[in-house]
């Protein structure tokens, strides 16, 4: 690889403008890619209305995306250790706007749905970039307040989908839903005129091993929406199948060094753990404000905004803390205010809107803190040839994990509909409480351990 223009090793603490510029066209792109996951959710009752479908049925918009979305992340970012960066963002890019296109005028379900998975194909691979971009071109010194502009930008987003979303929806119809995607083509110039110039590298892409891995992350997620034995059976079989694969290929899909890494893995399950938390409540609290004390689409939104502000806002300290103190700090607020958050959301979600609306700017803050520093975290303990598909793994159970904690939210759901609202949501973050605390036990290891080979990373990091 060539020589990146972007750092200069005399002198790290100035930072040059076109760093900015990259920051900057990688934020505006990765707040349309998350605005493109959650504008959707408040689309589907119109989307059901207007083709007549079931409920099941349509929730393919949603499950197929998520399934293509993690592949794509994954593939994406095992490419990106031999092929160039700019030049997998231009593919990735120009097939969420084919893909926008193509959604803008369907007229069937059909032809929307598989505009919507070939999107996550697109969107997916933006988003494993994003974090490998910053891992590979920003110095360390700097690399905490980078990846903290890209995790508020995407917490904005997540805020922001369901707002933007829904008067789209109201006013205009869904179809323009994909307008809004399709505006990310805009930054293909500066990504192709600001990315360091890099080589190809000789690689080979195992085909076999991502298609294994689709399969197996496929089953399992179809097994975690119907709960069949069958498809678990199945899901059990692949997994079994694919590890024995990976061991036997000399450049799998998927570095089974990766996955022995016990470091790495208890960092997998934090971010997984982070994930799970914020997507449950996203999924939680517009079902709280609507059931609970009747609120529409639009106020709904304007609830949840303010914890997204607050997130960017916060976003700018929480990467300077970084890049000051180190990530264990930031881990450990993150994790701690996560907890606080679940346990208020326990007792007071039912009472008013305004303690909704309170706790989750609390929440949306320690989450923000909790991926910016264990996606750094990351790409401090790995070595530069494993960032790649370090990070997709990352995304990959990143976005698993959210999916997981929407499932689980739902299914407690069903199992005590008979139950006041009240008893209902109290005891379903109480159960989410000791998801953190399970995670903040791990982290506990995870820090002793890295205590003890202190002065060996802290020499790895000198050279």
């Amino acid at each position: 690889m060539t020589s990146i223009s972007i750092s200069s090793s005399k002198d790290d603490s100035k930072v040059p403008f076109q760093e900015n510029k990259i920051i900057l066209i990688l934020s505006f792109t990765t707040l349309l890619v998350v605005m493109n996951t959650t504008m959707f959710n408040v689309a589907l009752p119109s989307i059901l209305k207007d083709f007549s479908l079931n409920s099941s049925t349509a929730s393919w918009l949603v499950s197929g995306y998520s399934i293509m979305f993690a592949i794509s992340s994954l593939t994406f970012s095992r490419l990106s250790d031999f092929i160039p960066l700019s030049r997998l963002l231009l593919f990735g890019i120009c097939i969420l706007g084919i893909a926008s296109i193509i959604g803008f005028f369907s007229n069937g379900f059909f032809i929307l749905l598989g505009a919507r998975i070939v999107q996550a194909a697109g969107a997916g691979g933006v988003m494993g970039l994003g974090m490998i971009m910053a891992g590979r071109y920003i110095p360390l010194s700097r690399r905490g307040r980078a990846m903290a502009i890209i995790a508020s930008t995407a917490s904005l987003a997540f805020g922001l989908g369901p707002v933007i979303g829904g008067v789209i929806t109201q006013y205009l119809g869904w179809n323009y839903l994909f307008a809004v995607s399709g505006f990310s083509v805009l930054s293909i110039p500066f990504f192709q005129q600001l990315l360091p110039k890099e080589v190809i590298k000789k690689g080979h892409f195992d085909l076999y091993g991502a298609i294994l891995t689709g399969l197996s992350v496929t089953g399992l997620l179809l097994f975690l929406s119907t709960f069949s034995y069958v498809i678990l059976t199945g899901t059990v079989v692949l997994f079994t199948v694919w590890w024995r694969y990976l061991n036997k290929v000399e450049e799998p899909f998927i570095p089974p060094i990766l996955l022995r890494n016990k470091q790495y893995t208890k960092l997998l399950f934090i971010g997984c753990s982070a994930f799970f938390i914020n997507f449950s409540n996203l999924f939680l609290m517009p079902i709280i404000l609507t059931t609970v004390f009747g609120k529409g689409p639009a106020e709904v939104g304007m609830i949840i905004f303010p914890g997204a502000i607050i997130a960017v806002i916060a976003g700018q300290f929480i990467g300077r803390l970084i890049d000051r103190f180190g990530n264990a700090p930031l881990i450990i607020f993150g994790q701690l205010s996560l907890l606080i958050a679940t346990i208020l959301f326990a007792f007071l979600s039912t009472l008013t809107p305004y303690f909704i609306l309170s706790t989750y700017m609390f929440a949306s803050v320690g989450f923000t803190a909790l991926s910016t520093s264990i996606s750094n975290e990351i790409t401090r303990i790995l070595p530069m040839t494993q960032i790649g598909s370090g990070i997709g793994i990352v995304q990959l159970i990143q976005f698993f994990g959210g999916g997981l904690g929407v499932t689980i939210s739902g299914l407690l759901l069903a199992l005590q509909e008979s139950l006041s609202s009240e008893i209902i949501y109290r005891n379903i973050y109480i159960c989410f409480s000791f998801v953190i605390i399970i995670a903040v036990l791990i982290y506990g290891l995870y820090y002793r351990r890295a205590r003890l080979k202190q002065p060996k990373l802290t020499s790895s990091s000198l050279e």
